[in-house]
Order: structure tokens, then sequence, then C-alpha cells
């Protein structure tokens, strides 16, 4: 584990879209607090690897089972995590 989750929180759409895949939200949240930022681009993943030990806020993007896209958000101060869709943002 790389930085504090926080309380972890989620959306009713993405807890939605993670029952309708069949995914656990446990496997997204898993990979972002080890620093696999999943479908982001080069720029934003050197970004979220700065925002680590910067106490800064980290930005993860999944693909659920689906095709659905996850994003997970780490607060700047850790204070909480969320799992929303990106249209809830």
């Amino acid at each position: 584990m790389l930085f504090s989750l926080g309380a972890v929180v989620a959306t009713p759409g993405a807890l939605e879209a993670l029952e309708r895949a069949g995914d656990l939200p446990e496997q997204f949240l898993g990979r972002h607090e080890r620093g696999d930022w999943g479908d982001v681009c080069e720029e934003d993943w050197a970004e979220n690897d700065f925002s680590v030990s910067r106490h800064l806020r980290i930005f993860s993007s999944y693909t659920l089972s689906d095709g659905t896209k996850l994003w997970i958000i780490t607060e700047a101060d850790r204070s909480a995590t969320t799992l929303l869709l990106p249209s809830e943002y």
C-alpha cells in the first residue's frame, strides 16, 4: 500500500455498475492503493506517482468486466477515496 485510502465511499451509480458487471470494488481499490492507476495516459500516470509523496489528489481509471469505466479518486488529504462513474463527476 502506497498511501491511505481514508474513508472509502461509492456513488450509487458506481455500486450499480460494479454489481451489474459482477466485479468487486476491492479488486480495483487494491490496484489503486498499490500504484496501478489503470487506464490513464502516461502523463496522468506520472502525475499520480508524483502525487503519492506530495499528498496531492490521486486519480485512477479502470474498465469493468462489461466495459463500463470506473474512476477512483483519493483526496489530497487522504481523508476519503471515492468510486464513481465518469458521468457522476
